[in-house]
Formats: structure tokens, C-alpha cells, sequence
């Protein structure tokens, strides 16, 4: 940036345009902040966000992911007025499938989804092919059905967090890729291809690169890994209603399907570390892919309509980061959900929000301590 180029001032830059910097972005300028959100890319939500299998799932994830994401459900089904004019949620299900040397797997795990979604229940090889007849008979010996588990409209949601944003008196900026962060003189001074930025708050919620953006800021990486997903769509064999079917994975998520828009998404379930990138898929997880698939569904695979990977971001213990950076002034983290970014946004929105403002209610606190980035320092 040339000397003389203005300096725009706020209460909070967010630095990535996700679901995780828009979710938050939104809440902070509903408690009335001056909040900036810059993005890297032309658009919003271009990775991850934009990448996603879409599906809100109580019963998916370790148990903090879990009370996360039944604590964004009621955001979800009751939005603020004029988030959305078509409902974020829609009806799916989803399916865990085991062999018969996976069924104590299956049993853990449905013991666990009941304890978030007790209408989880027991599906035997019949009832389960029922829902989902390509399953193969030689294949299946059980099921559990997560029947609350619902699609996420992705496009609606992050239209409701970035028209509130807006409303709210915040602003987006894309092409605004952050090429240098500093603290002087009790304010963060952010330099971006879209301009110079300055506010005593700085949200890191850059997803794969919020290790970078750390280190811009001199500070010393948390150890955030992002991981390549693949996924792919092909078509289902001729005259096969699908659109009724759940979202079907291996019990040991080795393999997923679901139906889109009349065609089959599948999914390997990888998570190959990658550094941060616009994430492409290669041929063997595909093939891999068509393999698993094939073996558990009567699913000619022939042709691959459409192909693309994202990059999930995982801190080392699987758990998201939230907080306050306690190395610094003003710096604070909003990373690391994996793939549950979308179904937890709402709550992690509204703990970031609480946490900025300066509250921490009691209750919240086993949260906070959860999440709070100190916990992956202790050891550096």
C-alpha cells in the first residue's frame, strides 16, 4: 500500500469470510460493533464453507462438537426476521451402516447418538434396505438411523449472516488476501491487497490459514492441520428413487453417500493433511472412493459427473478453538471446527460474541475451557 492510502477504522476485523468469520462477523454487529470482514478470494465461502456435504447432524462428532451443534439448532429453525425466506433446515436423516465384524462399532455409537438425539434407533439388514435398497445384501448386517438429521440450505445461511452484517453496519471485503498484521499503540493495523484496516480487535477465523495469519501477527503456530476432503457426483442406476434416501456412511466413516439434486454424492470420508490451498481431488481417493462404495451398494459406478476436495481444519485434539490468544493483546481465535463448522456456527457466533464483549457466564465456562487456544500451548 502506497503511504498516503486511508485507513479504514473498526471495533473488530474478521479475517475470513467462511462460516465461521461470517457467523461471527454477523453477531458482532448485532451487539452494535463496527466489524470489518476480509476475505482472500473473490467471494465468500469459497473453500470449505462453500465445499461441504451441508448436513446438520446431532449425533456426529465428540460430545463437545455434539452440545455445540444442539445448541445452534434452535438459530437454525427460528432465524432472526429477515435472515432467510426459505427454511435453513429441511428433512434428511442419516444412516450409519456396519458389516457384521462392525456391529459392536455400531452399538457404541448408537449408544452415544442417544444420548443427543433419542429418537436414534436400531435398523436391522431388512429395514435398512428398505430406506436404502441399492445396499447390498452380502454387504449388511445392521444399521442405526439418526432420523433428525437435516440438510443445510449453505447459500441461505451465509445470504442471512452477510445480509445481517450489513444491516448491521459492517462491511465485506473480498480480493483482501492480509499481507501484514502488527499491534501498535493498542490497535491492530491490518495491510490487505484491499486496503489498510485498523481496530483493536482482530479475529483469526482464516480457517486452513489461521496458522498463517497467526504468524503474521508474531505469533507461533497452534498446530491447526487441514485435511483434504474428496467428494464426487455420479448417477444413480435408471428409474432409482433416491430423494427420499438418508445420508449413508460406513460406520467406521470410511465412505459416504448422499443423494444431490437428483445425483449421488460419495465421499472416501479422507482427511489427508495438505498445506492451506484452493484443495483439488486426486484419482486414487476417488478410486478408493468407487471401491468402498461398490462393495456395500449395488451402484454401477461408470462415470464421474463432477469432482472437488475442501480442506477441514483440525486443531490436534479434534476440538474446535475459541479465545483469546494469551500471548497478545486484541488477538483472538476462531478455528480449527473440521467439518462441523456449519452445524456448530450459531453457537460458536454467539460464544465468540459473549467472550469479545467481555461476558463469560458460569455456565459457560467448561465451554470456554474447552475450547479457550491456551490448552494447545501448555506444552510449547
Amino acid at each position: 500500500m502506497s503511504p498516503g492510502a486511508e485507513t479504514r477504522t473498526a471495533d473488530a476485523v474478521v479475517i475470513g469470510a467462511g462460516i465461521a468469520g461470517a457467523s461471527a462477523a454477523f453477531a458482532l454487529a448485532r451487539d452494535g460493533l463496527r466489524v470489518v470482514l476480509l476475505e482472500r478470494e473473490s467471494q465468500p465461502a469459497y473453500h470449505t464453507t462453500g465445499r461441504s456435504a451441508a448436513l446438520f447432524i446431532k449425533s456426529y462428532g465428540n460430545a463437545l462438537i455434539r452440545r455445540l451443534t444442539v445448541a445452534s439448532e434452535p438459530f437454525y429453525d427460528e432465524p432472526p426476521a429477515g435472515f432467510s425466506e426459505v427454511p435453513l433446515l429441511t428433512p434428511r436423516g442419516f444412516m450409519f451402516i456396519a458389516r457384521r465384524d462392525q456391529c459392536e462399532r455400531l452399538e457404541e455409537e448408537l449408544a452415544l447418538a442417544r444420548r443427543f438425539v433419542p429418537a436414534a434407533r436400531f435398523l436391522d439388514a431388512q429395514e435398512a434396505r428398505a430406506m436404502v435398497p441399492l445396499l447390498r445384501p452380502d454387504y449388511l448386517a445392521a444399521a442405526m438411523l439418526d432420523p433428525e438429521a437435516r440438510d443445510l440450505d449453505v447459500g441461505a445461511i451465509m445470504g442471512g449472516y452477510l445480509r445481517g452484517l450489513r444491516a448491521g453496519g459492517g462491511a465485506l471485503f473480498c480480493d483482501a488476501e492480509v499481507l501484514d498484521l502488527r499491534r501498535e499503540g493498542g490497535v491492530w493495523r491490518v495491510e490487505s491487497r484491499a486496503g489498510r484496516f485498523e481496530a483493536p480487535l482482530v479475529i483469526d477465523a482464516a480457517g486452513p490459514w489461521a496458522d498463517e495469519i497467526a504468524g503474521l501477527a508474531g505469533l507461533a503456530p497452534l498446530g491447526l492441520v487441514p485435511k483434504r476432503r474428496t467428494a464426487f457426483l455420479v448417477d444413480p442406476p435408471p428409474g432409482t428413487e433416491i430423494g427420499s434416501w438418508p445420508l449413508v456412511a460406513d460406520v467406521e466413516e470410511r465412505f459416504y453417500i448422499k443423494p444431490d439434486a437428483g445425483r449421488i454424492l460419495c465421499s472416501p470420508a479422507d482427511e489427508t493433511p495438505s498445506p492451506p490451498c484452493d484443495a483439488a481431488p486426486e484419482e486414487l481417493d476417488i478410486a478408493i472412493a468407487v471401491d468402498r462404495i461398490q462393495r456395500a451398494f449395488d451402484l454401477p459406478i461408470r462415470h464421474v459427473r463432477h469432482r472437488w476436495a475442501g480442506l477441514r481444519t483440525f486443531a490436534p485434539d479434534n476440538t474446535p478453538v475459541l479465545g483469546f490468544d494469551p500471548r497478545t493483546d486484541g488477538f483472538f481465535w476462531l478455528a480449527g471446527q473440521g467439518g462441523y463448522g456449519i452445524q456448530t456456527a450459531p453457537a460458536m457466533a454467539g460464544l465468540a460474541a459473549a467472550l469479545l464483549a467481555g461476558g463469560s457466564a458460569d455456565e459457560m465456562r467448561e465451554l470456554y475451557a474447552a475450547l479457550d487456544p491456551a490448552r494447545l500451548l501448555s506444552g510449547r
